[in-house]
């Protein structure tokens, strides 16, 4: 499934002559992984930051550090920062992002399953929470499928998979 997304993206990137960053946090790479996998993107993936830890986000990513004092990393704003962030540090078109408790345990006070994807553009931005009831691995791979249909959302196409916006 990401596959074809992520083909579908790096076609549409590649045309337009535009690039994609990401910064990943819960998905610990599998968004550039999946992008990555495609031939040719390297045309268009300028590369990613894994933030796992939430100094990081502030330090490499410049996510307000207040903002994440007082919210924690798992928070719409705190991904829009993240996608905002690692556009500007790494040249991209577009930034896009997760962040988000994949489990097993809640984090920053949010459930198992709180996700949130951003994307970042020249002149828009998209935030997408999610609300999912998985095991770990799934939270996982449908937050790749959701920050690829968002970038898709943002390029204008619709994605070949709509991910679920809660559930599994």
């Amino acid at each position: 499934m990401a596959g074809t997304a992520a083909e579908d993206l790096v076609a549409r990137l590649t045309t337009a002559g535009q690039t994609v960053a990401v910064a990943e946090s819960l998905t610990g790479g599998l968004v550039a992984a999946a992008l990555t996998e495609v031939p040719g993107a390297s045309v268009v993936v300028r590369g990613g930051v894994v933030a796992y830890a939430t100094e990081l986000k502030a330090r490499v990513l410049g996510v307000d550090a207040v903002l994440l004092a007082q919210r924690g990393a798992v928070d719409a704003d705190v991904a829009g920062q993240m996608a905002s962030g690692v556009r500007s540090l790494m040249g991209a078109t577009y930034g896009l992002a997760t962040t988000g408790v994949a489990g097993p345990d809640e984090a920053d006070g949010k459930p198992v399953g709180t996700v949130y994807v951003a994307v970042v553009g020249p002149d828009s931005s998209l935030v997408r929470a999610l609300s999912l009831s998985c095991d770990r691995g799934q939270v996982r791979a449908l937050s790749v499928l959701a920050a690829l249909a968002l970038l898709a959302e943002e390029l204008g196409a619709r994605a070949r998979e709509d991910p679920p916006a809660a559930g599994c």
